[in-house]
């Protein structure tokens, strides 16, 4: 009987000193140590002390079980929750590169790499919401791993989404000839790209053949090209394929 009531203070004694550890942690926030197996824990353990302490000791003995299978379910709750910040931490960082990436336009300049990373990201996704921690963390590591080196100073530089026509007699500006320089489409034959993108601005709506030197024309991107800006006679464009 004292053997059975000094391992029934034991466990008592075992309880307290567990909860006062988990209150202690500063690792877990109060928010997650704080569930609901825990405080239910907790309160089973008060009253296996205070049945243990009016000599109630079989009922002592069912509040401390009990208070020990909910101690275990809280440790289970809070290594979950954990588990979760720590996919939502790494989840967060491949957002923030994969927002960074996209207000660079990754997503033309650096097709691959950029198809790469959404594929990564919306797996971590899934795998998060499949409570697959450790792949999610995997693939949210790859977004930042793909995106690691995208630098917009080695992106190469836009095509000109503008241009200002010049005179016929110096530069033979005519939307044929435009269409085919190598920064615009490199292809004379693409000229009706840019009548239709201008149209509305022709001197006469429905003449492709009259243009004046001065007017500045659009040129539309026709494959997904990124063009930006209006065209710099000083500037190094790529040649438009």
């Amino acid at each position: 009987m004292k053997r059975g009531i000094l391992i029934l203070l034991l466990l008592i004694f075992g309880l307290q000193m567990a909860f006062a550890q988990a209150e202690a942690d500063p690792e877990i926030p109060a928010v997650i140590r704080n569930n609901r197996f825990f405080l239910e824990s907790l309160r089973l353990s008060n009253l296996a002390r205070l049945a243990f302490v009016n000599g109630d000791y079989l009922a002592s003995v069912q509040f401390s079980e009990e208070a020990v299978r909910q101690a275990s379910l809280s440790d289970e709750y809070v290594q979950m929750r954990l588990r979760r910040w720590e996919v939502d931490q790494a989840i967060g960082a491949a957002r923030i590169r994969l927002t960074f990436a996209e207000t660079i336009n990754a997503r033309i300049r650096f097709p691959a790499e950029y198809g790469r990373a959404r594929t990564a990201f919306n797996e971590a996704i899934a795998y998060r919401d499949a409570e697959q921690w450790d792949d999610a963390i995997s693939a949210a590591n790859r977004v930042l791993a793909v995106l690691a080196f995208i630098d917009p100073d080695t992106a190469p530089r836009p095509l000109p989404a503008q241009y200002t026509v010049r005179d016929w007699h110096t530069y033979r500006d005519a939307l044929w000839n435009i269409a085919g320089r190598p920064w615009v489409f490199n292809d004379p034959w693409q000229w009706r790209r840019l009548f239709e993108a201008n149209r509305d601005i022709m001197p006469e709506r429905d003449n492709p053949d009259l243009i004046h030197p001065g007017m500045v024309l659009t040129i539309p991107s026709i494959r997904g090209e990124m063009r930006q800006g209006m065209w710099d006679a000083d500037a190094v464009y790529p040649i438009f394929r």
